[in-house]
């Protein structure tokens, strides 16, 4: 099967939540255009790619087009669970940054990236990816709009934000997401996030509530409660451990070969109940061990260190998630104001995303490398554009 039959087919499982013709093609050109190897995938390159003079096709698919982005998403997540899917799969949550010029770009203002590492006048979108043994998609997405915008509500409906659009946290969206997860069925064992979600109590309290397994990184002052009943902060747990809790473990396979760190738990709370426990987990770095990370931890009580390392190591996914998206995918070349149109392009850089990783998968199922052969990938991405 051809690249252009392969991303038509991802294409068709969506093609009815388009109202019309025309955006319903526009569409698959633009996913094309997405996988295609350009520099830039704008609404200019990708008219380019199909053959269009002006981007007024793709600025009507994006703005103006009847077309449920949402129920695209959804299809999206089922396609990707069709293809990782498994009992043991880990849910990721994590926002990344979109650098973006002016004021009018809904939801844009200066604001930390953890994407820019500083301060940048930027939009912020959270996702949920999804990580198994076969691969790692992103499946879910939402833009974060600060007070500032949301105060304002001429700004918000100039940018095609409605009225009923509030004020909502990065962990309200983690929480919103993961909820759609649950109500879809997706298979996961584990949930994982970093500190900027971690450390908030009540996220934790939540995911607890629900029965719902997790390694949430924390910071280093944070307080839990001991097995004694009493408040400590997680450093001085982890610091009273003796040298020998500590093991060398691998964390899996990173960019620059295995990541390798010593761990290190302490197990907390007075009562465990109903099979699950709970746990303080610390990475150590082998080259500083003053560098240490924190881990609150709540699954099932038979769970093994390596258990939860495992998880924790498994947050990598979404980052090279977003490495990929960005890329291979497009996800922060959007040149786009409005608030509907920034998940529009967002959505169907995360079905070019998962169709990637379909690819990958099934190469590693036929005993291919895990890594897309990009010449050949090129080649044919070229054959369907011209």
């Amino acid at each position: 099967m051809s690249w252009s039959e392969g991303i038509a087919g991802l294409h068709a499982r969506f093609a009815h939540r388009f109202g019309r013709s025309e955006p319903r093609e526009r569409a698959l050109d633009y996913l094309q255009g997405l996988i295609a190897p350009l520099e830039k995938k704008n609404g200019w390159t990708l008219s380019e790619q199909v053959g269009q003079l002006r981007p007024d096709g793709v600025q009507r698919l994006l703005n103006l087009s009847d077309w449920d982005e949402d129920a695209v998403r959804d299809d999206i997540r089922d396609f990707a669970m069709e293809t990782i899917g498994s009992p043991d799969g880990v849910l990721i949550c994590d926002d990344t940054g979109f650098l973006k010029k002016g004021t009018k770009s809904a939801g844009v203002q200066r604001q930390y990236s953890g994407t820019a590492g500083r301060t940048e006048n930027c939009q912020i979108g959270t996702f949920l990816a999804y990580a198994s043994a076969a691969g790692r998609a992103l499946i879910d997405r939402e833009l974060y709009l600060p007070a500032s915008w949301t105060d304002d509500r001429d700004r918000c409906r100039a940018a095609g934000i409605a009225d009923e659009v509030g004020f909502a946290t990065k962990n309200e969206h983690f929480r919103q997401m993961l909820q759609r997860a649950i109500d879809a069925g997706v298979p996961f064992a584990w949930v994982t996030a970093d500190e900027a979600y971690g450390q908030v109590k009540h996220t934790r309290c939540w995911l607890e509530q629900r029965r719902i397994a997790h390694v949430m990184a924390t910071k280093v002052n944070d307080t839990v409660i001991t097995t004694r009943w009493g408040e400590e902060r997680v450093d001085r747990l982890i610091a009273a451990l003796p040298r020998q809790r500590w093991k060398r473990i691998s964390g899996g396979q990173g960019a620059h070969g295995e990541r390798i760190y010593d761990w290190a738990r302490v197990a907390i709370r007075p009562c465990w109940e109903d099979g699950f426990g709970h746990w303080v987990l610390a990475r150590r770095s082998v080259a500083d061990p003053t560098e240490i990370a924190y881990y609150v931890c709540y699954g099932p009580a038979a769970s093994r260190l390596k258990d939860l390392v495992k998880v924790a190591a498994a947050r990598w996914a979404v980052e090279e998630c977003f490495q990929t998206a960005k890329g291979e995918c497009g996800l922060d070349h959007y040149q786009v104001r409005l608030y509907r149109a920034w998940y529009r392009h967002i959505t169907l850089s995360m079905a070019a995303l998962a169709y990637l990783t379909a690819i990958r998968a099934t190469e590693a199922v036929k005993g291919a490398p895990r890594k897309i052969n990009t010449t050949s990938y090129h080649s044919a991405s070229r054959k369907f554009a011209d």
